[in-house]
């Protein structure tokens, strides 16, 4: 018997704010986007944001690859000098961005060229070259232009940046590589403002990243800006805490990058309540950084390389929201799954599958998602629950495996090809064990990604 559509919940965050696919310039920045001639093809390459007031809280999540990058090297180094802690959150005064060469593997010389760099935009600005942030993004291996890029921090800073919309739109611009779409999110909030009543602040964001990119922080590079109050160390919270729940459960190809960056600045220009000290103020704050880290993860899955949907699982049921997660992390991040996608199979088989093989996120992601550490550095790695006997698998709206009913569902196969010829196919799994809910994002898998890297540098 053919039983669709399936009757699941859909755990959606619809809690979080609304998200404009947009760039909303915050109050205490400017920016620019251009092109220094990194990239042969004369593409933008070249972004800098600058903090207009001076040195404002910032924090960072960073790759946890061993062959990090000589940009996130320095960018950590400057943060903990600033802020005066270990963890990765201080004061900046500038983010500096370049994409064509990743600077990543390039010994003392790339060491050397990115913090020349740094003194560039310090001189540039009027700043120390402990505020300034790095991004680089391209080919490993390869070492920046130095002297193309020290030209253009002396031309866009002759020339001035703009405090625009428009501004920040072309630094979103000039950080892609190979990107399709250009990725901003921005939220409106209101927050609790330091004198009484409210005030509107802007939270905003932009990223790129399509390839070279799985879970473990950051998976790919991203700058998000806001005019609210926090502190360092309340913003390396609120961006931990929100990279746990949206990058941290994106994959497309399974490879963590050299690379990968997300930022947040705050340069307290609205006027509102200290997230630090007002528990709304930090509730509110936390809830728009996270709708934006939701919508650029999605917006990055989606134009994943070769990419020709988006896929989202969610996952209810599970005896927790870390084992939620990890489910809908196995299962986006199958090339089993990613494929039968692609070819619109809805092949229930692979699912399972992977579900069956999810194992708990590392205790640092753990940590962030809100479980103290004993529990964290317990359930590290560990297997998430499953009982084939409680699962229940959904596809496209379609209902195919139904445990407590004894397996397999007679599903309409023709039904479901159609139904998974969308922008989004969303695979839903109950494991019929609590109330744990959490959802992953991915793309398919196609021959598109593969002719694209195998031809990455020639």
């Amino acid at each position: 018997m053919t039983r669709s559509p399936d009757p699941f919940p859909a755990p959606l965050p619809d809690s979080l704010p609304p998200v404009e696919r947009a760039p909303r310039m915050p109050g205490g920045f400017a920016a620019v986007g251009t092109s220094a001639r990194i990239k042969a093809s004369g593409r933008p390459d070249f972004a800098l944001v600058v903090a207009t007031g001076g040195p404002v809280p910032a924090a960072a999540v960073f790759t946890p690859n061993r062959f990090a990058a000589a940009p996130v090297r320095l960018s950590r180094s400057n943060l903990q000098a600033t802020g005066g802690t270990p963890e990765a959150c201080g004061y900046a005064s500038a983010v500096i961005a370049t994409s064509g060469s990743a600077n990543a593997a390039t010994g003392e010389a790339g060491d050397a060229d990115q913090a020349a760099i740094g003194m560039a935009v310090a001189e540039a600005i009027g700043a120390q070259p402990a505020h300034v942030l790095h991004l680089s993004t391209g080919i490993i291996g390869t070492r920046l232009p130095l002297d193309k890029v020290q030209a253009a921090i002396r031309r866009v800073t002759d020339e001035g940046l703009e405090y625009t919309d428009y501004a920040l739109g072309q630094a979103a611009v000039s950080l892609r590589t190979t990107d399709s779409t250009t990725k901003t999110a921005s939220v409106a909030v209101r927050l609790p403002g330091a004198s009484g009543g409210t005030v509107s602040a802007t939270v905003t964001g932009i990223a790129k990243g399509v390839g070279m990119i799985h879970p473990r922080m950051a998976t790919m590079l991203s700058i998000v800006l806001t005019d609210a109050t926090a502190s360092p160390s309340t913003l390396r919270a609120l961006l931990r805490s929100a990279a746990a729940v949206t990058w941290d459960q994106l994959s497309v190809d399974g490879d963590t990058s050299t690379n990968d960056t997300v930022f947040v600045l705050a340069s307290g220009a609205a006027g509102a309540a200290s997230a630090d000290d007002d528990p709304a103020a930090r509730a509110a704050l936390g809830a728009a950084i996270e709708a934006v880290a939701r919508d650029l993860a999605r917006q990055q899955a989606r134009d994943g390389e070769g990419a020709t949907a988006l896929i989202t699982c969610q996952v209810t049921g599970a005896a927790d929201d870390a084992d939620a997660r990890a489910v809908a992390r196995a299962v986006i991040s199958s090339s089993l799954v990613k494929a039968a996608v692609h070819g619109r199979d809805a092949n229930w088989g692979r699912i399972a599958g992977a579900a069956g093989n999810a194992l708990v996120a590392e205790a640092a992601v753990l940590e962030a998602a809100g479980l103290d550490p004993e529990a964290a550095a317990l359930r590290a790695g560990r297997p998430a629950a499953v009982d084939p006997a409680r699962i229940r698998i959904a596809i496209a709206g379609h209902l195919a495996f139904d445990g407590p009913a004894g397996g397999p569902v007679g599903i309409d196969k023709a039904a479901a090809r159609r139904a998974m010829d969308a922008e989004e196919v969303l695979i839903r799994v109950d494991l019929g064990l609590g109330d744990g809910t959490g959802e992953a994002f991915g793309c398919p898998l196609t021959e598109a990604y593969v002719k694209e890297n195998a031809e990455y540098t020639t």
